[in-house]
């Protein structure tokens, strides 16, 4: 699916969306999620350090939070963010330089399915956030994350998914197709992202359908970790 519905190609319209919402991103994320959102990123940058890398490419870097957390984390870490949003990168340079961290943080504007100006098997890991399901090809995406790797290098996505239990179920489908979208239009002034943010969730593969992509890829040791009673879920694979 589409955000706005238009001729353009998917990749085309998700850059647009995240160009018109780059200047209310971060307070909405918070907002909406209820902060839950920087647990869930304090998870991902812990696997990361324990896996012991230095060379970290994250990608749909966004306005830069998990790049800017991993990088206080991991002290040997150099981070390069890539994103498709020129607009997001903006918001994401001025964050790096307030916090003193652009002698380690690159920011490049890019495309997770042709990531041209990274060579084969260069990143100690790879970590993707809230973004694989904007992908327009998923398995292109994922086969450029095992491209970029080096042998033993690890991919963790972090991503919405739907929850198992009808009740959670219920509750989380009234609020991201309904409160969410109101307050999106009300803070972004742009309502089609915010409906079609929840609804990229509805359509992505379910976490076992992740899994079996990433092992068809060419991933080994493929974990998963369900966050929030299912709301997310954080993928772990390893080249």
């Amino acid at each position: 699916m589409k955000p706005y519905n238009e001729q353009q190609t998917k990749k085309e319209q998700v850059e647009q969306m995240f160009d018109n919402i780059a200047s209310t991103y971060d307070r909405l994320n918070h907002i909406l999620s209820f902060n839950i959102d920087r647990l869930w990123r304090r998870r991902v940058v812990r696997l990361v350090r324990r896996s012991g890398a230095e060379r970290i490419m994250d990608m749909a870097t966004g306005t830069g939070d998990l790049a800017i957390a991993m990088a206080r984390s991991i002290e040997q870490a150099q981070i390069l963010g890539v994103d498709l949003s020129e607009e997001m990168l903006t918001v994401a340079r001025h964050k790096v330089e307030r916090a003193g961290l652009a002698e380690r943080i690159t920011l490049k504007k890019g495309d997770a399915e042709n990531l041209a100006n990274v060579e084969d098997g260069v990143m100690d890991a790879a970590t993707v956030a809230f973004g694989v399901r904007n992908f327009e090809h998923l398995e292109r995406g994922l086969k450029e994350f095992h491209r970029t790797l080096r042998s033993g290098g690890r991919l963790i996505i972090l991503e919405f998914s739907i929850p198992r239990n009808a009740l959670v179920r219920s509750l989380y489908g009234l609020y991201s197709h309904h409160i969410m979208p109101l307050l999106g239009a009300l803070i972004s002034k742009d309502r089609a992202a915010y409906t079609y943010l929840p609804d990229s969730i509805e359509e992505f593969p379910s976490p076992e359908r992740v899994s079996d992509m990433l092992h068809g890829v060419g991933f080994s040791s493929v974990r998963r970790y369900s966050l929030s009673m299912g709301i997310a879920h954080i993928y772990e694979a390893t080249k």
